[in-house]
């Protein structure tokens, strides 16, 4: 049976469970990178380019890791979403850079909804695949259906968090920083200890009269637009403060931030920024937030 691998950073946390159950419904056999660890920090460090942001250089850890313990390496290029706003840049070359890296083949292809459906794209990668339409219309009827109770059970989850009397803080950031606990940290966990309810921007769940919303400044990247609309919506909630993580040298985050921060200090909720990379020390982020938490009322 033929094995794709699929590393477990960047686009993977995009779309959560989609592509495993879009590969193993087509008849594949799906082999993950491990969780981050030490190893894959080192192994992304060797490989990437020094200049290139941390996440990226944990995504290549990833990469590498799964080179030559699979047939195939799922790397898709992210270009625009269905509201034809645009991925971050570094979503773009993945597939070419990978294509160097790593003596595995890499599979891909361009997901561009300003040019076509992520359906018809989908398509051509099950036919690239060597599948016929009939299993690549069930694979994807799986993998959105599979997506679609994943949304539903989190945004469940977010109601029942809104309602506990504990202070309230919202973590900002890509979901390949938000639930990535080697990556952040462990983050939540830390904020959890403290006594708080930790709730993360990308569950907010967005109302339809938010829809025509114009936010401060119109970004083209989709994650600036979904990040200002989801801030909005939670405006009208009881949120004790709010933490935006960052990976260090994210060109993206270093505009997004000004705004983000602008939304809440607006509203006198307090506001912490965290850069983070492979450098960041457990004890003096254990520091940060405890000062942090101090501040909330």
């Amino acid at each position: 049976m033929t094995t794709i691998g699929i590393p477990k950073s960047l686009f993977y946390w995009k779309r959560t469970y989609f592509w495993e159950t879009f590969f193993e419904n087509l008849g594949f056999k799906v082999l993950f990178s491990p969780k981050t660890n030490k190893d894959i920090i080192e192994l992304g460090m060797r490989t990437a380019d020094p200049e290139t942001c941390f996440a990226n250089k944990v995504f290549w850890g990833h990469l590498m890791w799964l080179d030559g313990k699979c047939d195939l390496i799922f790397v898709p290029r992210l270009k625009a979403n269905k509201e034809e706003l645009e991925y971050c840049p570094k979503f773009f070359a993945l597939p070419d850079l990978a294509k160097i890296l790593v003596k595995t083949p890499i599979l891909t292809e361009t997901f561009d909804e300003r040019r076509e459906r992520f359906r018809e794209t989908l398509s051509k990668l099950g036919k690239r695949l060597k599948k016929e339409g009939f299993e690549i219309e069930r694979a994807m009827e799986k993998a959105l259906q599979k997506e679609k109770e994943l949304k539903e059970a989190e945004k469940k989850e977010f109601l029942k968090q809104l309602e506990t009397e504990k202070k309230k803080i919202v973590l900002i950031s890509h979901p390949y920083n938000l639930y990535d606990e080697y990556v952040n940290l462990g983050l939540a966990k830390k904020l959890e200890k403290l006594g708080n309810e930790v709730l993360f921007i990308d569950r907010v769940p967005i109302s339809s009269n938010l829809s025509n919303f114009t936010p401060i400044i119109k970004f083209h990247w989709e994650f600036g637009q979904e990040i200002l609309l989801q801030i909005k919506e939670l405006m009208d909630k009881k949120i004790s403060g709010a933490i935006e993580v960052s990976s260090f040298q994210c060109g993206c985050d270093a505009v997004l931030k000004e705004f983000v921060e602008q939304e809440f200090k607006t509203r006198k909720i307090p506001f912490l920024y965290i850069l983070i990379d492979e450098h960041t020390s457990d004890a003096g982020l254990q520091t940060r937030i405890e000062a942090f938490i101090d501040t909330l009322k």
